[in-house]
């Protein structure tokens, strides 16, 4: 099942599911079929709703009232978790970036920084460079979804807490990432994290190891490469982070780069003005962000 969160015309976020027919309100499906529909108000319900989410929310696209269907033109995308409680992103998860980052070796255990929940921002919205422009670069990510809140997480059951997986553009500020000595200024600041455009529920994707990723600015591919070639796999990372650090519905996993980024590029190939990022993951769909300047 693909998940959107959209404003409707009421401004308010809302709940939907991508079908051939358009986008279908979970929550006016099951109220319409007398069916609980509270669960379905948001992204964040249905993420804190453990038990029989998925039944129910597979339940209510086979079946649709037609007072559920909403046309492209009368909504508008938002990031598909609107407000997660954290994000937390793993460095040089790439054999492949990691050499091409200048590291002496592959990390031995996960390299974990946070990214601000301020940096989200959906498909289609733009990346804004801020004043001073410090080098601002893409990274092409797959993102993991928790659904269920756990801790020290065994990496036999890492998956039962996974709820879906959605691109993801760690957007860095390479200035200050660097010149700071830690990253989470440089890859935090606001419209720096864009997801969607929507969350593929993890009973689609069997085998997120096995994705082909790309990232493109203006059409041309920067970079081209597969999750098979993640050091640290899922199950690793979801015990290596949970074993210090609680996971609640909602929070994102971003699992780190592949080669190719702007900034080990020669000569390096920062973005500018008037670019436009994609970032497209095999079975999941293609996350597309202009860039414009700051106003300010």
């Amino acid at each position: 099942m693909r998940l959107v969160s959209y404003a409707g015309q009421d401004g308010a976020p809302h709940l939907g599911a991508l079908t051939e027919r358009g986008v279908i309100d979970l929550s006016t499906a099951a109220r319409d079929l007398g069916m609980p529909h509270e669960i379905f108000r948001n992204m964040s319900s249905w993420l804190e709703t453990e038990e029989h989410r998925l039944i129910e929310a597979t339940k209510l696209t086979t079946d649709v009232p037609s007072s559920a269907i909403r046309s492209s033109a009368d909504i508008h995308l938002l990031p598909p978790v609107p407000h997660p409680g954290k994000i937390v992103a793993i460095g040089l998860n790439y054999k492949d970036h990691s050499i091409e980052s200048g590291a002496s070796a592959p990390p031995k255990s996960p390299i974990i920084f946070a990214k601000f929940p301020t940096s989200i921002i959906g498909s289609e919205d733009a990346i804004v460079i801020p004043v001073g422009n410090p080098n601002v670069d893409y990274e092409a990510e797959l993102a993991v979804v928790i659904g269920r809140r756990g801790k020290a997480i065994p990496a036999a059951r890492a998956f039962d807490f996974v709820a879906g997986y959605m691109p993801l553009n760690d957007v860095s500020a390479r200035v200050w990432q660097f010149g700071d000595k830690q990253w989470v200024r440089g890859k935090s600041c606001d419209t720096f994290c864009p997801i969607g455009p929507h969350l593929t529920t993890h009973d689609e994707i069997p085998d997120p190891h096995a994705l082909a990723i790309r990232a493109r600015v203006n059409g041309i591919t920067l970079q081209d490469s597969n999750t098979s070639k993640m050091i640290f796999q899922i199950p690793e990372l979801i015990e290596f982070i949970s074993a210090s650090i609680t996971l609640e519905p909602g929070d994102i996993i971003a699992t780190g780069t592949p080669e190719g980024v702007g900034a080990f590029r020669k000569p390096p190939a920062f973005l500018k003005p008037g670019d436009v990022v994609e970032v497209e993951i095999e079975r999941l769909g293609v996350l597309r962000n202009p860039v414009m300047a700051s106003g300010r």
